[in-house]
């Protein structure tokens, strides 16, 4: 079974866009669908890099999470830029 866990950043900066119902409703399919791949593609799942992933919540809300054994960390909410530079950051 795989749990997820919310960091101090992402509840912040989801609360600051307004969109909880809405990441709420995404983070529940991806805890629902994550490890099946062809799920993957219909959650809007991306791999970036080893262990870290990427899911959209509508069109202008992209999360970040680490997948490690059991579970989902979401570390990041935020629109296309801002995730481009916290990729970025974390080089």
């Amino acid at each position: 079974m795989i749990s997820v866990e919310l960091t101090k950043r992402f509840k912040k900066r989801v609360r600051e866009s307004g969109r909880e119902e809405e990441v709420s409703a995404t983070l529940k399919c991806v805890l629902e669908g994550f490890g099946d791949p062809h799920a993957h593609a219909g959650l809007s799942i991306r791999k970036l890099g080893k262990g870290l992933y990427e899911c959209r919540t509508g069109l202008a809300l992209r999360l970040i999470f680490l997948a490690q054994k059991g579970v989902l960390t979401f570390d990041f909410a935020g629109t296309h830029d801002e995730v481009r530079a916290y990729l970025r950051d974390q080089r």
